[in-house]
C-alpha cells in the first residue's frame, strides 16, 4: 500500500512534535509543544506508511494549517523525515494542505520558507513578507533568526476573484489589500526605517 497522507490523530503528537523539533534544532523552523501541537491537532496533516515495518518512523512527514485573517492561512511546519527526502512527499503534503485550506474557505495560503524554488514550482508566488498578516509576524518572535531573518514569503490565491482598484492614497500598491491600513501601516514604516 502506497503512502497515505491523513488528518492527525492524537497518537501523531509526539512523533509530530519529535520531527518538528528535529528541525528546530538546526534552525529550520520554529520548535513546537506537545501541548501545541495537540491543541491544534485538526489543523495538523500526517504522512504515514500503513505497510511500515514496526521499526520505521510512525510518520514520515507532516505540516499545519495556522489561520491568519478569515480569508489568509499559513502553510507551517512541513517537515519530512530524512529517509523519505528527495521522493516528492513534501510536495503531496503541500497540495493536500492547500486542499484542506480552499476546504476550510481561505482565499489565500502564504509560507515561509528558506526553499522559495519548492513552493514556486507548486504554485505558489514569491511576494513581500511585509504584505502578509501582521499575525505570521507574532511567532517570529521567538524565532532565533529574528533579527537576520534569511526566509522568503510566499503565497497562493486559492479563488478567483477579479482584481481590486485601490485607491492610491489610500493602499499603495505593492501591499496586501487583505489588510486594512491600521493593520500594515506600523509594519511598512518599520520597513522603510529599516531599509530607508
Amino acid at each position: 500500500m502506497p503512502i497515505i497522507i491523513q488528518p492527525a490523530t492524537e497518537a501523531h503528537v509526539l512523533p509530530i512534535t519529535d520531527m518538528v523539533n528535529l528541525f528546530a534544532a538546526e534552525n529550520l523552523m520554529l520548535p513546537r509543544t506537545e501541548e501545541s501541537v495537540r491543541q491544534t491537532l485538526a489543523d495538523w496533516l500526517v504522512a504515514v506508511d500503513p505497510d511500515a515495518a514496526p521499526d520505521a518512523p510512525p510518520i514520515l512527514a507532516c505540516g499545519a494549517l495556522v489561520p491568519l485573517t478569515d480569508t489568509l492561512v499559513e502553510l507551517r511546519s512541513l517537515a519530512v523525515h530524512p529517509s523519505q527526502q528527495g521522493k516528492g512527499l513534501g510536495g503531496h503534503v503541500v497540495n493536500h494542505l492547500v486542499q484542506l485550506a480552499r476546504q476550510r474557505g481561505y482565499h489565500q495560503i502564504c509560507a515561509l520558507t528558506l526553499r522559495e524554488n519548492f513552493f514556486v514550482r507548486l504554485g505558489f508566488e514569491l511576494v513581500d513578507r511585509w504584505s502578509i498578516s501582521p499575525k505570521v509576524w507574532q511567532a517570529c518572535i521567538y524565532c532565533p533568526k529574528f533579527h537576520r531573518c534569511d526566509e522568503v514569503a510566499v503565497m497562493m490565491n486559492l479563488v478567483e476573484t477579479p482584481q481590486t482598484v485601490a485607491h492610491p492614497l489610500t493602499q499603495p500598491a505593492g501591499w496586501s489589500t487583505l489588510l486594512k491600513w491600521s493593520e500594515w501601516q506600523p509594519l511598512k514604516l518599520a520597513y522603510k526605517q529599516k531599509h530607508g
